[in-house]
């Protein structure tokens, strides 16, 4: 029996690793900051993945507010911030109710973020055969988005 299950795990292991080997191609290049707006807004290049266009674009905005909100924005042009708006450790299991409605699809996160940056042409497209990759250019609205969870009393006001 043991043998057998062996065998078994070793041939799922083996025909897992074609497609391994194709996801590792199309990583993810992160989020790059690009520059800031005068009304505090941050535009962004992020890469997006889904299983068409659609789910590509809305899943590169979702990356593009959660790096505004818990990574900070560390690569790319200058002036960005690099701060997070939430400093709080493990705040997205904290707050993990409140976050996963925010991220749904279409969810209170897409009120923050805009594509009115995108220039024709500005779409990189990678595929394979499991999904498609879009790397676009996104503004997230940062202020009205620190805003929104200082209200939601997600990130708390400081003291002087």
């Amino acid at each position: 029996m043991k043998i057998i299950r062996t065998i078994l795990v070793g041939c799922l292991a083996l025909m897992a690793l074609p497609m391994q080997a194709q996801q590792a191609s199309f990583h993810k290049q992160g989020v790059e900051c690009l520059g800031i707006e005068q009304d505090g807004s941050q535009t962004l290049r992020v890469t997006g993945q889904g299983r068409n266009k659609a789910d590509a674009e809305e899943q590169a905005k979702k990356d593009a507010v959660y790096a505004v909100i818990f990574e900070g924005i560390r690569s790319g042009a200058g002036g960005c911030d690099m701060r997070p708006l939430i400093y709080e450790t493990d705040a997205r299991r904290k707050y993990e109710d409140y976050f996963d409605i925010f991220f749904m699809d279409k969810g209170e996160y897409s009120k923050y973020v805009s594509m009115a940056d995108a220039r024709r042409g500005s779409k990189n497209k990678a595929k394979n055969k499991y999904f498609k990759s879009y790397r676009l250019t996104v503004r997230v609205l940062r202020a009205e988005l620190k805003a929104r969870l200082m209200a939601d009393n997600v990130i708390k006001p400081k003291k002087d």
